[in-house]
């Protein structure tokens, strides 16, 4: 989620700018994909970054050993090559680190998983307590050991089970639909902002003129009207 809210906030800055910026934009919004590319298997980048980048620059992030940093790179170039005041610069390259920390962290996730043998072990503890388990209780609880060590092994290998899916949770997130609202909502407040600067600048140059056909050349008033006003 960090790294989701460091590339709105950044997307929102490069919105801001005077001179528009969409290659910037763009991105901004594919690192996410690519890292959520990164840290999944099988992941198909090529197709998901697609309507992001240019073909030139989907080939260069493609040959890339480590695609994230790659379009780190992208951003960190491009910030450089447009025209940001310095102080901006530096608020825009601090979100680059929340970029590299979440780099970090999903790496060392997916890079120090559970020892197999401890999940071997814990397996073959589990099936040799169950085996063991009706022997045992069948002098106190007869036919009840039969429901009870169901219930009970059930228990204990879904317990199991949830520690291994732990060891790599991304499958099980909703990243794609996490980055898809990412960049649904930077488009649209990309259209509403074009669409709030252009009715903007028509209500300034209707004001404008209004104020120019109130007054004459010298500065008096025009019409009879605004003159028995001011009188």
């Amino acid at each position: 989620m960090r790294v989701l809210a460091a590339a709105a906030d950044l997307a929102g800055m490069a919105m801001r700018h005077p001179a528009p910026a969409p290659h910037l934009i763009n991105y901004i919004l594919a690192f996410p994909v690519a890292l959520k590319c990164h840290i999944i298997n099988h992941s198909d980048i090529k197709n998901d970054l697609q309507g992001l980048l240019s073909e030139d620059d989907l080939n260069v992030v493609l040959r890339s050993k480590h695609r994230p940093r790659c379009i780190i790179e992208f951003i960190s170039q491009s910030l450089y090559m447009l025209d940001f005041g310095e102080s901006k610069r530096n608020i825009m390259e601090s979100k680059l680190s929340c970029f590299l920390e979440g780099i970090a962290v999903c790496e060392q996730l997916i890079g120090i998983p559970i020892p197999l043998s401890y999940t071997r072990l814990t397996s073959r503890f589990l099936v040799l307590w169950h085996l063991t388990l009706p022997v045992i209780l069948w002098d106190e609880c007869k036919w009840i050991v039969v429901p009870a060590t169901f219930i009970s092994a059930a228990s204990l290998f879904c317990i199991e089970e949830v520690g291994v899916l732990i060891e790599e949770p991304f499958p099980m997130l909703a990243l794609d639909e996490l980055c898809k609202q990412l960049h649904d909502s930077t488009q649209d407040v990309m259209s509403l902002q074009s669409l709030v600067h252009k009715r903007l600048t028509a209500t300034r140059k209707k004001g404008q003129g209004s104020g120019m056909n109130r007054c004459s050349d010298n500065g008096w008033p025009s019409s009879k009207s605004e003159e028995a006003k001011i009188d």
